[in-house]
């Protein structure tokens, strides 16, 4: 289960190094390429408001494969095509249809027992940070050898094979919820109003993701100029030092029991690391060291946060969870979508520097929205 997510979510985040290239090939500044990042990212928020809430209401397992078969189909429609306005469509399908993630998470949570949940959902979330992190590297070696479509016929192909994996291995599952599509949306807005523990993660998850997300946008723009003057392939290297929030996820998994004191003192820590990052970034100027060690303390904060954050409301109401989780994850998306947008503009308007303040800016408003918990 954690290869799987690992090797699907890898969907969301193949252009981001692609992005010099891809703005060659249509003809377009990077600036306007990098709309590809977070309109994927949009098609996932999406996704996980429409299809997650199923996993409750369907077999998940069937779900999974059907769902992963329509993003090979994507996935090639996005080698071949040669307008990037249907590049953009695409992007927003690749995202509409890996949500298969946030379907096996919760399935291996409910697999496990209370004492172990924290750790096997830690588990999953260190293969999905895994495939996050590699797949920058991946796409961005096969982009500089072999041009950046090849990695979507790459991505294709990895996902038709995931298909036949999940066919022969995946346990079967029984729905949970035995009402209508309708009810089962209306009962997502139940929950919530209902539970503010829910409303107070999902919030958090999505400002710490947006700073996030500025930053891997806004790296691939501030590397490819000078004085680095990186290409795909150097740019992508940068990916494998964000493994070190995925040694993280297990440790921080293990030691998240689920109370909401536990959850809270873990975010602050989380917090205080991606600050510090972020200050690295700020100072870093032509020097990479600074850069490494950030990009390693923004991945721990955000894996300390989100996981901690994630064990908790998986204990709010067990026959819920990929209602709960729809809440959690689509909320972080649509803070990713909105991270990138505002980190490309930022860039756009000031450089680096405008990009590390402004996130610093939503770190210390997460940090006091914690602070009341």
């Amino acid at each position: 289960m954690a290869a799987c997510c690992g090797l699907i979510v890898a969907n969301l985040y193949y252009c981001q190094p692609l992005l010099p290239l891809i703005a060659r090939d249509f003809s377009i500044s990077e600036t306007e390429a990098g709309s590809i990042t977070y309109i994927t990212q949009l098609g996932y928020a999406a996704g996980l408001l429409l299809f997650v809430p199923l996993g409750d209401l369907l077999e998940k397992r069937q779900q999974i494969i059907i769902t992963t078969t329509i993003s090979v189909v994507a996935l090639l429609g996005a080698a071949f095509t040669k307008s990037f306005l249907l590049m953009q469509i695409l992007c927003f399908l690749i995202g509409l249809f890996s949500i298969v993630p946030q379907l096996i998470i919760p399935l291996a949570a409910g697999l496990a027992s209370d004492e172990r949940r924290g750790n096997v959902i830690g588990i999953v979330m260190g293969g999905l940070l895994i495939g996050i992190v590699s797949s920058r590297s991946l796409s961005g070696y096969i982009g500089y050898a072999f041009g950046w479509r090849q990695m979507y016929f790459t991505a294709a192909t990895i996902c038709f094979i995931i298909v036949l994996m999940i066919q022969r291995i995946f346990p079967e599952s029984k729905p949970s919820y035995k009402g209508s599509y309708k009810d089962l949306m209306f009962s997502v807005l139940h929950y919530i109003k209902s539970f503010p523990q829910l409303r107070m993660a999902s919030l958090s998850n999505a400002l710490s993701f947006a700073t996030i997300s500025a930053f891997w946008v806004t790296m691939v723009l501030f590397l490819s100029s000078p004085p680095f003057e990186y290409n795909t392939v150097q740019i992508g290297l940068f990916g494998i030092i964000g493994a070190s929030g995925a040694l993280a996820a297990p440790l921080v998994g293990k030691n998240s029991s689920g109370s909401l004191a536990v959850v809270k003192k873990i975010s602050l820590v989380g917090l205080f690391l991606q600050l510090l990052g972020y200050i690295g970034f700020y100072f870093t100027g032509s020097s990479i060291f600074l850069l490494i060690i950030g990009i390693i303390l923004i991945d721990i904060g955000h894996q300390a946060l989100q996981i901690s954050n994630q064990t908790l409301i998986y204990s709010l109401k067990p026959e819920a969870r990929n209602r709960f989780n729809t809440v959690f994850m689509t909320s972080t998306f649509i803070g990713g979508a909105i991270g990138s947008a505002i980190g490309i503009l930022l860039f756009h308007l000031g450089g680096w520097s405008f990009v590390c303040l402004g996130a610093s800016i939503l770190i210390v408003i997460n940090a006091l929205v914690n602070a009341k918990r």
